[in-house]
């Protein structure tokens, strides 16, 4: 017969093998404890919320009521972290992710992305923070290239190696209403060896945005700048050692108004400009007063809102320009007016493509007779399109007068196309590419030919880190006249760029 036991209360014993594997267990987990509660939100009153490193259990109402970005009311956030039920879409946990440290801390989380891809973080890349004014940012940039041209015009050659010093800087105020930016540009140019000009340039805008009302928008500017005449304008002097530096001074205001479906917008631009002497080549020099003049215009603009990414619009403008002597040196009279009308659509679309198209008509009338008026179809645009991340591609068309120093000529309509695209090859390494085509068409018996002028550029910058990057560029230049020799300049250089 089988003894029959009788059946009793059992008893676990704790054995020293079970008691070591429990700590060395704890002792394991403590370290994701501590790092998965430092990615917790912090709490005002430290008692709110408590972690156990023992029990992984989470105690107080608040904890236990708690809901975290990604999980259901009421789940644990300690024991969602540590388990890796924070993923994406495809259920791929992200602890590993080098932006979940970042993300966990915010209440309001950053926008996903369009194609619904979770972005990949690069800690190391970072631009330069700038510099803290009082309430405003200075971002400053300072350049340094060694640089090797050529120019060839017809038979002739000349070559010239140079050391090119460039500034750059952005002021942009942190205010709650209102913003001020200035932005300034400027680069000198020392030859080393061989002969050829300088062309040295300066740029500098200040720009204050006056947020008057929700829908009325207020704008102030001014600026300067300069450059150094080039030797194939067709208002260069031929025999000049030096050409003639063009000062230009800006002062602008507008003003901006939505009227519900109607976009309208009014301003009112100044320019001046002022010629410097020219150095000839026997040692004289020859003034250019009678070049300097005064230039003022208004525009008037009304857009018809059809929806927030396609504003169709028509716009109108009246300017003057006078000049400070009445005749030139040759006796004529160049102070003209100008009127046109321009009709056009601005395209929003986000950062994938923006921007506007215009094509209207200008005319511009002289006060000598002996001068013919000038008038032609003109078309202005500029378009941003950035096909696919890491590669933005800009397209523009422009079109202008440039006034004549020429006897008899009044002057000519340029237009301008040109395009500029950077790539990101890497995250610390940018690819660009430029090019620019001008047209210059005089009127009809004009003394001076029409010019064609193409310029073409490439470069690298890499990064070596956020505050120094290494650059190299290639550049040419080609112009061409019916008559005249054609001029060709290529250019190469590299340098250092710091940031901060």
């Amino acid at each position: 017969m089988t003894p029959i036991f009788p059946r009793t209360k059992r008893t676990c014993v704790p054995r020293p093998a079970a008691v070591a594997w429990a700590v060395a267990g704890c002792t394991l987990l403590s370290p994701h404890l501590v790092f998965a509660q430092a990615l917790l939100p912090a709490s005002d009153d430290a008692d709110t919320t408590t972690v156990s490193s023992t029990a992984m259990t989470t105690t107080g109402t608040a904890a236990a009521n708690a809901t975290t970005p990604g999980s259901a009311a009421g789940q644990d956030p300690v024991a969602t972290l540590t388990t890796g039920s924070i993923s994406t879409d495809s259920g791929e946990p992200l602890l590993n992710d080098p932006a979940i440290d970042e993300d966990l801390a915010r209440t309001n989380l950053r926008e996903s992305t369009v194609d619904g891809l979770r972005s990949q973080l690069d800690l190391d890349r970072n631009d330069a923070p700038g510099v803290r004014l009082g309430s405003f940012i200075l971002k400053p940039t300072l350049g340094q290239t060694f640089n090797y041209e050529s120019t060839k015009t017809g038979s002739s050659k000349q070559s010239r190696s140079y050391l090119e010093t460039g500034m750059k800087g952005t002021l942009t105020s942190d205010w709650s209403r209102h913003q001020l930016t200035v932005t300034g540009e400027g680069t000198w140019q020392r030859n080393v060896s061989g002969s050829g000009e300088t062309e040295p340039t300066a740029d500098i805008e200040a720009a204050l945005r006056l947020d008057i009302g929700n829908d009325t928008t207020g704008t102030l500017k001014a600026g300067y700048h300069f450059e150094r005449e080039d030797a194939t304008d067709p208002n260069a002097i031929s025999n000049a050692s030096t050409q003639s530096g063009v000062n230009q001074y800006t002062l602008g205001a507008g003003i901006a108004h939505d009227f519900g479906i109607l976009r309208g917008s009014a301003k009112v631009d100044y320019d001046r400009y002022v010629y410097g002497d020219v150095d000839l080549s026997d040692g004289s020099t020859l003034s250019q007063e009678d070049r300097n003049r005064n230039a003022g215009a208004v525009t008037v603009r009304v857009g018809y809102d059809l929806s927030p990414a396609l504003i169709p619009f028509i716009e109108a403008s009246a300017g003057k320009s006078v000049y400070d002597l009445r005749t030139d040196t040759s006796g004529f009279e160049r102070s003209y007016d100008s009127y046109g009308g321009r009709a056009g659509v601005e395209v929003d679309l986000g950062e994938k493509l923006n921007g506007e198209i215009a094509l209207g008509y200008q005319t511009y009338r002289f006060d000598d007779n002996r001068l013919e008026d000038l008038d032609g179809v003109t078309i202005d645009g500029l378009l941003n399109w950035s096909p696919q991340r890491g590669t933005n591609i800009t397209y523009g068309i422009s079109t202008g007068i440039e006034p004549s120093t020429t006897p008899g000529d009044s002057g000519a309509l340029a237009y301008t196309l040109s395009s500029k695209a950077t790539h990101e090859l890497r995250s610390n390494l940018v690819a660009r590419l430029s090019n620019s085509l001008t047209f210059r068409n005089y009127p009809s018996g004009s003394v001076s030919e029409d010019q064609r002028v193409w310029l073409a550029g490439a470069g690298l910058t890499w990064d070596l880190n956020r505050y120094l990057a290494l650059t190299g560029d290639v550049g040419y230049e080609r112009t061409t006249q019916d008559t005249a020799p054609s001029t060709n300049i290529a250019r190469v250089g590299v340098g250092l760029t710091l940031r901060r």
